[in-house]
């Protein structure tokens, strides 16, 4: 047994079932374990940066870590942008990368990078072997903290260690995975719990930190009276058909769930670490209940921290909470948020059949057909925002994307990596065709090896959400940069050997949802979509406004002075608009 074989074998014991990664030099001998046994399969894809968006992708779904794996510096450049997506979505992933031989380290080697640098802030921990007796010890601990601590770490193989004979074989062994719960000291939770008591309006900002608790914090909120505003992560716990939830706030979020952040009394901020400053308040009294203590106070003051796990502090902690008798704060968030929700029913109905289409109408037939338990990749971009305003994650569906990274490209591998993982689930992807540019090669990955993703691709050739941050800052939008050139998405799938269809009239969508639903191959909508749909946050301020105003105005004047392209984007917007 060499040490490649060791490290495939400790990777068995952990019940890995795929490894994604591009075959090179210093992994030869990896890969050539893993074709000489049958319980990890290797999936070679196109490009190294959709095997680490895919490997994110197993870790962020499933009970274990993923696995991604390059060759020497150039292949194990590539894998940085989707590590660092899953290190900011906190994602436990293994990642293997080879090295030059040890002989060569520090001489400028042909294809020598400083990987221990380069991974330095990406990585809680690098395992760097530089012998086969120390080899099992660090690939052990690589995976615990891995594991245990939902982060990505990095395995460095060097390739002649690579084919040393393995050493120490007694150090392999099943890793520790902690069970543990954190909860806060009695006196923190009586202090918070008096906090309440005295609060006549409660608002709760709820994230993914409550994946596991939702039961339990739909309880509290009950209590209390208050509102569940959550974060884009946490739109899969807290779904929208949910008693006490009404929607996200932010940038894309709705007003219901705006007031219920900024017009509380007491605010609850639950497992999330919620950017925004902007959206939260500044002055309202603030509990944070958070297991990662450096997350307490970082995005606002906090008056209370109870440093804990939600499921477990909430249950230590509603015994000592008062039940609220005034639900009127609550009940009108909710009968906002269902205003709100049935506005958008409307707007995304297929009898607005303006051409290019309303994106919209895409997301809420997805959303209508897909099943119960489907998986939503969710690229960066406007998709984002048709997602979160107009689909339900209700029952057992998740959502993964780069919601805190907010990479660009993640969709379509992690599209892959999911259906994988889950065979017997539906998985869409919705992607901006700026996005799919990005990753379209690892399309015929998914048809090699026959996944049936559901690619819905909005297709308006321009990438729409920059063009909002341009007006949003005054500018007017630089047409030639925003400009996407597209090929016909539907005629590329077929080209790969997988299915799809071209939309361009409203008539035609919900067929072609249905043909992706029970498509048995990797199949493509090439949805072809209007760039000129706005999307406007829940409450604008005078920058935002100014900024708005100023950017039409430019936009206007260069119209007016020939620019055709400037006339063309202001027709379709008025026109999308009163449509």
């Amino acid at each position: 047994m060499n040490v490649s074989e060791q490290l495939l074998d400790i990777l068995k014991n952990e019940g890995v079932k795929h490894i994604f990664g591009v075959a090179g030099d210093a992994l030869n001998p990896l890969v050539t374990a893993i074709g000489e046994q049958d319980d990890i399969q290797w999936i070679g894809v196109n490009h190294e940066g959709n095997a680490s968006y895919a490997a994110f992708a197993q870790g962020e779904l499933g009970e274990n870590f993923g696995v991604c794996a390059s060759t020497v510096g150039p292949g194990a450049l590539h894998l940085v942008n989707g590590l660092y997506n899953a290190k900011k979505e906190r994602s436990p992933v293994i990642a293997i990368t080879g090295q030059v031989p040890v002989e060569h380290l520090g001489t400028n080697y042909h294809q020598e990078a400083d990987l221990t640098k380069i991974f330095d802030d990406i990585c809680e921990h690098q395992a760097v072997i530089r012998s086969p007796e120390e080899a099992p010890r660090v690939i052990s601990r690589a995976i615990r903290i891995a594991i245990n601590r939902k982060c990505v770490c990095r395995i460095e193989l060097p390739a002649d260690i690579a084919k040393m004979s393995a050493k120490n074989q007694n150090f392999v062994h099943k890793t520790f995975r902690s069970s543990s719960t954190l909860v806060p000291n009695q006196n923190a939770l009586l202090q918070v719990a008096k906090a309440i008591n005295e609060a006549e309006i409660v608002g709760i900002l709820a994230g993914a930190g409550c994946r596991n608790a939702k039961t339990i914090v739909l309880d509290f909120a009950k209590k209390l009276k208050a509102p569940i505003t959550h974060s884009l992560r946490a739109s899969d716990i807290f779904d929208h058909s949910t008693e006490n939830v009404v929607g996200l706030t932010g940038l894309i979020g709705n007003p219901a769930g705006y007031k219920g952040v900024m017009k509380s009394d007491l605010l609850i901020m639950l497992g999330t670490d919620f950017p925004y400053t902007d959206f939260l308040p500044d002055k309202t009294k603030t509990v944070q209940i958070d297991v990662r203590a450096e997350n307490i106070g970082n995005r606002t003051a906090v008056d209370y921290g109870l440093h804990g796990h939600i499921k477990e502090t909430l249950e230590a902690l509603i015994p000592l909470c008062n039940e609220k008798l005034n639900s009127e704060f609550v009940d009108e968030l909710v009968d906002s948020f269902k205003s709100w929700k049935k506005s958008n029913t409307k707007k995304a109905d297929p009898s607005r059949d303006m051409e290019p289409l309303h994106p919209h109408i895409f997301a809420r037939l997805a959303s209508d057909h897909a099943s119960d338990a489907a998986i939503f990749t969710i690229d960066t971009g406007t998709a984002a925002i048709w997602a979160s305003n107009f689909m339900n994650f209700h029952s057992d569906r998740r959502i993964i994307g780069s919601f805190n990274h907010g990479s660009m490209a993640v969709g379509l591998p992690a599209a892959i990596g999911a259906q994988l993982q889950y065979p017997n689930r539906e998985v869409w992807g919705l992607i901006g065709d700026g996005a799919f540019n990005m990753s379209l090669q690892d399309f015929s990955t998914a048809v090699k090896y026959n996944l049936p993703i559901k690619i819905i691709v909005f297709n308006n050739s321009q990438l729409g959400f920059v063009k909002i941050e341009m007006e949003e800052a005054g500018l007017a939008p630089n047409m030639d940069a925003l400009d996407v050139n597209n090929f016909n998405f539907a005629d590329y799938a077929k080209l790969c050997g997988g299915d799809g269809v071209r939309v361009t009239h409203a008539k035609d969508i919900e067929d072609a949802i249905i043909q992706a639903k029970n498509a048995t191959k990797p199949f493509i909508i090439d949805a072809v979509v209007t760039n000129a749909e706005l999307a406007l946050p829940p409450k604008i301020g005078f920058e935002e406004a100014k900024g708005f105003g100023i950017s039409k105005i430019k936009e206007l004047a260069k119209a007016i002075n020939g620019d055709k392209r400037q006339w063309e984007n202001i027709k379709q917007e008025i026109e999308a608009y009163f449509d």
